[in-house]
């Protein structure tokens, strides 16, 4: 079946719907791979071609080729390829096309970067850098620690309700990737802040973090407002919001926590994504060996 220029875009935007509706991808995810293919189909045109259908497993090379000009991380070509790769499965499936040209495409593999972390001093050190006699302060120190207290990603931070904590169980709800819910404990440290920054904060809200128009925070502002007190802390290590997720890993490893108990509180659907962080603490036992035996 013929795929044409005219109808490119429309099955494009069929697939992001269904992605959205019956996968129930994230709002990050989903504009990833709206711009991902759309940028592919950008570049088709520019080729001169109009028709899914007919896309050769020689222009998908030069697809590649061309991302590669760009000079973009292994990581970011193998997302590109994931979501044009995605789309052409949901092509076939659907019967709109018969054969998937990027079958046998080998998708490159990633660079394995170590995640970068804080040592528990820089971690405290960051923590008591807003002031809390004021609101500002009160809310930026309630989201530090509650990012440090549970590990959870900056976007579940800043889609967090009043109702999905427990202050009598010490557990908070969050909704992860794929809108999948898991519960979390959080510390006492954190709980203290939420308490002390929902005290001062006076509005109905339901959202837990506001910004100061009593809106729902995003996680743009979260990271500049952890930039500022990184700044503030005169820190070596630049510092965003993810880095106390791996902060948090790292932590418990160290301190021997289980590889599978971390798993869940991360919200790894596989547990290899999460052994990257076995692999920071190996490493960091390796430096302490080199500087301390004296026969390494």
């Amino acid at each position: 079946m013929s795929v044409s220029d005219t109808n490119m875009q429309g099955f494009v935007d069929r697939y992001l719907a269904y992605i959205e509706n019956d996968k129930n991808y994230s709002p990050q995810t989903l504009r990833a791979y709206r711009n991902d293919l759309n940028q592919y189909l950008s570049f088709l045109k520019d080729e001169g071609c109009t028709d899914l259908s007919t896309v050769s497993r020689l222009q998908l090379r030069q697809y590649l080729a061309f991302l590669k000009k760009q000079n973009p991380s292994k990581t970011t070509i193998a997302r590109k390829l994931t979501s044009i790769r995605s789309l052409y499965k949901f092509l076939c499936q659907h019967g709109i096309l018969e054969i998937n040209p990027v079958e046998n495409i080998k998708t490159p593999k990633s660079d394995k970067k170590l995640p970068k972390f804080m040592s528990i001093n820089d971690t405290e050190n960051l923590l008591n850098q807003p002031d809390d006699g004021k609101l500002p302060g009160l809310r930026d120190k309630a989201i530090m620690e509650t990012l440090y207290s549970t590990g959870m990603r900056v976007s579940e931070l800043v889609g967090m309700n009043i109702t999905d904590i427990d202050f009598h169980g010490g557990v908070v709800k969050v909704r992860g990737k794929g809108r999948k819910e898991r519960i979390l404990p959080i510390g006492s440290h954190a709980l203290n802040a939420i308490q002390a920054y929902m005290e001062k904060r006076g509005s109905d809200n339901e959202a837990l973090f506001l910004n100061r128009f009593s809106g729902r925070l995003t996680e743009r502002s979260v990271a500049r407002m952890i930039e500022k007190y990184m700044k503030k802390a005169a820190m070596n290590l630049r510092v965003s919001p993810h880095t106390f997720r791996h902060s948090f890993a790292t932590h418990l490893l160290d301190c021997g926590a289980d590889l599978r108990a971390v798993q869940e509180f991360l919200g790894h659907s596989s547990l290899s994504t999460t052994q990257i962080y076995t692999h920071v603490t190996t490493e960091r036992m390796k430096e302490v060996y080199d500087k301390a035996h004296p026969r390494a």
